[in-house]
């Protein structure tokens, strides 16, 4: 398979010494990839909603004790989540080019099992700080995962089943998030549970956050383990220390056609979406409802977006569509101005959250596939980290943005989804004046 971002798209069976792509999409390479991300996604979930329920509500710098980190302090779980990935993309990206991508994800996988060991101290311990370094270094093994698991695709798929694969993936991943999500409220409410009316308060279970990350990251080894071998793609790749060298590499290549406007846009919508989940566990509060209720709510999104991403996928058939990409972005700015506009209830958050969520489906599953498809496949792992790098760059300012508009502006946690809105349509306007040029690429490229 070679691609760059200008010539056409075609299939070959050994382009860098592989094996032939697989015509199916289904094939045991892409099951054991989908096993693997699910069982990762949902460790992410699991530790971070915890942290954020226990840190947004004040709990572990009161009741729990171990430190604070004041007003606000929902905002640092989700930075020590994005940091890695901005500052280690460039060596993920040399490594999964330079090594089998294979070797890369079976490495990490095997690191995520004392990582959820260091948690299971933290929680156990009620210490903070070891919770928050699990994290750290829980990012850290992520920033290594992402490039391999998409720069993995179109080595184990043929072209023809990228945009269904992106969508399946993205469906498996929401599922995950909803694992987590809701597994995160019931296991917060263990760790710390609350006094019912006429009851003796129960005896918090310090062990069992910790217990669901270790049992889950062990699941995840498992899951990776059933991954055929593969060849490196640039096993000739000269390492280089310097991670920014690879970044401006990438930012060239990607500069000489559509290929970074996709990644600017790709990297718009993680911020806007970082913003969005610091303040869906704000409903607790604003709502006065259980921290289970509350993990409902990041259910409903990632059922939400596992809906949208396999309806893109099924619209797209064979083919990029990216159309797709406005459409997706139009919807996400009018249900975010719905939430910040209309008083919160239950029932309406629930709802405008789903179509929230079911339009992120349309707009993310043609920019990962477009993403992959202009990649060149030397380059591939480099250029997705970089896209992670990017993406993550603007992550980090979505915790940013919501504590300045929380603290010194002062805003209710809901109208911060006012400036969600303004995020969105101003992308959804950018994103409208690139499609020409991104269509314009994929006119002189055979649909294979």
């Amino acid at each position: 398979m070679t691609n760059s971002a200008n010539a056409p798209v075609t299939i070959s069976s050994d382009s860098v010494g592989r094996a032939p792509v697989s015509s199916k999409l289904f094939n045991k390479s892409y099951v054991s990839l989908l096993a693997t991300q699910f069982f990762g996604a949902a460790n992410d979930n699991i530790l971070k909603q915890i942290l954020t329920f226990m840190v947004a509500t004040g709990l572990w710098s009161g009741p729990l004790g171990g430190g604070g980190l004041g007003p606000g302090g929902q905002v640092v779980p989700a930075l020590l989540l994005t940091l890695p990935f901005i500052f280690l993309s460039g060596y993920a990206g040399q490594i999964c080019d330079k090594f089998s991508k294979r070797e890369v994800m079976y490495w990490v996988k095997l690191a995520e099992i004392p990582i959820a060991v260091v948690a299971l101290i933290g929680f156990l311990t009620l210490n903070l700080w070891v919770t928050l370094a699990a994290m750290l270094m829980l990012a850290v093994q992520s920033s290594f995962f992402g490039p391999a698991k998409y720069g993995v695709m179109p080595e184990i798929l043929a072209d023809e089943h990228l945009s269904m694969a992106n969508g399946v993936i993205n469906m498996f991943t929401n599922l995950a998030v909803i694992s987590g999500s809701l597994a995160a409220g019931p296991l917060s409410d263990l760790f710390y549970p609350k006094p019912i009316d006429g009851q003796p308060l129960p005896e918090p279970v310090l062990w069992a956050p910790g217990l669901a990350l270790v049992v889950v990251a062990i699941a995840g080894f498992v899951a990776v383990l059933g991954f055929p071998k593969l060849k490196p793609a640039n096993p000739h790749l000269k390492f280089d220390m310097n991670p920014f060298t690879t970044y401006i590499k990438s930012l060239r290549h990607m500069a000489s056609g559509p290929l970074l406007a996709v990644v600017l846009a790709w990297g718009g919508f993680y911020m806007i979406a970082m913003i969005a989940l610091l303040i869906l566990p704000a409903y607790q509060a604003i709502l006065g409802i259980s921290y289970t209720a509350t993990s409902y709510l990041l259910g409903v999104l990632g059922i939400a977006i596992a809906v949208g991403s396999v309806t893109t996928g099924w619209i797209s058939g064979k083919e990029i569509k990216p159309w797709l990409i406005p459409v997706g972005a139009s919807g996400m700015s009018l249900a975010f101005l719905m939430l910040g506009i209309l008083p919160p209830t239950y029932a309406s958050v629930a709802t405008l959250v789903f179509v929230t969520g079911f339009f992120a489906g349309f707009y993310i599953v043609p920019l990962q596939a477009l993403i992959q498809v202009l990649s060149p496949d030397e380059e591939r792992g480099r250029i997705i980290g970089t896209s992670g790098a990017i993406s993550f760059c603007f992550s980090s300012l979505g915790p940013v943005v919501f504590w300045f508009a929380n603290n010194p502006l002062g805003m209710p946690a809901n109208r911060i989804f006012l400036i969600c809105a303004a995020m969105s349509i101003f992308g959804t306007i950018y994103g409208g004046l690139q499609l020409k040029k991104i269509m314009a690429v994929r006119s002189h490229q055979p649909q294979v």
